[in-house]
């Protein structure tokens, strides 16, 4: 694809060739991403970064990710802080922001919103999550985190062997993931979920024409014995009429250091796209896993600001620019020694 200019509002936009040249930007962000180096080539732009759904990672890492390439960030977060309580259209609301912005990251709890939005701004605008449908840039980085990790065992994604547990329904997350991993080789794929928050048929059928061998089932300790990946999601409790319909299923699949012991592979990498359900009730990964050095879930997480890093610097057209716009660190900085 082209990316100048380009709005990121779905995985399916991406061939193979694409996602190799965000994960090559990708890796040229690390040293401004570990503060080893400051470059301001995006100085004097402005990211609207519009999150009408709870979030935390996602994003400040978007705000992170264009404060260190220079730029700076203007944020909506809620509902009750827009206009849009006052009946204001999502096409108005485009039109006006995308002229205060030049790029705008956006979340949304209805499935197609941010397509609707982004067909009336002025300016790029990235999917940051709309509803149960995707979230591309989380989808991104967790391939690259699958990349990262499985090159230190001398492996690549093709051939991967990966199990998806827990809400398959309704988290976007996953939904992204398999569609990305279409594009691969040689796909083993486990989903392991109740019955009832199992993954879209739809997404299941085209795994499956694409080549790849994909399980269902909900069983869990059979599921995560022979893969290379164990991704765990939480249950989507803002997704479910009731917080009650939700504690049906929470909890179902725990993954502690004993299941871990038991039954993984002694490389087995744990993922999660975050936030786990630390509650007593669903601990979804035990923290008695926060010193598995396979727990990837922290990386993962760093992981996001490289790769929105690479998508900015990529739809804005700077990446030949970054390392002439830089300049060494002059405070200290923990990260720096990574």
């Amino acid at each position: 694809m082209i990316f100048t200019g380009s709005h990121i509002l779905s995985v399916e936009q991406f061939d193979r060739a694409d996602i190799e040249r965000i994960f090559q930007v990708a890796d040229a962000m690390a040293p401004y991403a570990l503060r080893r180096r400051v470059t301001r080539v995006l100085e004097g732009a402005i990211l609207g970064n519009m999150f009408f759904e709870p979030s935390t990672r996602t994003r400040i890492s978007f705000g992170c990710a264009f404060n260190l390439l220079g730029g700076e960030v203007r944020e909506t977060t809620g509902f009750e802080s827009s206009a849009i309580t006052k009946g204001e259209s999502l096409y108005d609301t485009a039109r006006v922001l995308s002229g205060f912005s030049d790029v705008i990251c956006m979340r949304h709890p209805q499935e197609g919103s941010v397509a609707e939005f982004a067909e009336a701004s002025r300016v790029p605008v990235l999917n940051g999550g709309d509803g149960a449908n995707e979230h591309p840039s989380q989808a991104l980085l967790d391939l690259y985190t699958i990349r990262k990790e499985l090159v230190s065992k001398d492996r690549g994604i093709d051939g991967l062997r990966i199990a998806l547990i827990g809400d398959l329904k309704y988290g976007r997350t996953v939904h992204s993931l398999c569609k990305l991993l279409r594009l691969f080789n040689n796909i083993h794929v486990t989903l392991v979920s109740p019955v009832e928050l199992a993954m879209p048929e739809h997404i299941v059928e085209e795994m499956r024409e694409a080549g790849h061998k994909v399980v269902i089932t909900e069983d869990l300790p059979q599921s995560i014995s022979s893969v290379d990946i164990a991704y765990s999601t939480r249950i989507q409790e803002e997704r479910f009429a009731t917080k009650e319909e939700a504690d049906l299923y929470r909890g179902r699949f725990r993954l502690n250091q004993a299941i871990y012991t038991q039954y993984c592979e002694p490389n087995t990498v744990i993922m999660h796209p975050l936030p786990r359900d630390s509650r007593a009730g669903a601990n979804e990964l035990d923290n008695d896993l926060n010193q598995n050095p396979n727990l990837a879930i922290f990386r993962q997480a760093d992981n996001g600001v490289l790769v929105r890093m690479a998508l900015f610097a990529l739809v804005l057209d700077v990446v030949d620019q970054v390392d002439k716009c830089s300049r060494d660190v002059n405070w200290y900085n923990s990260l720096r020694t990574l």
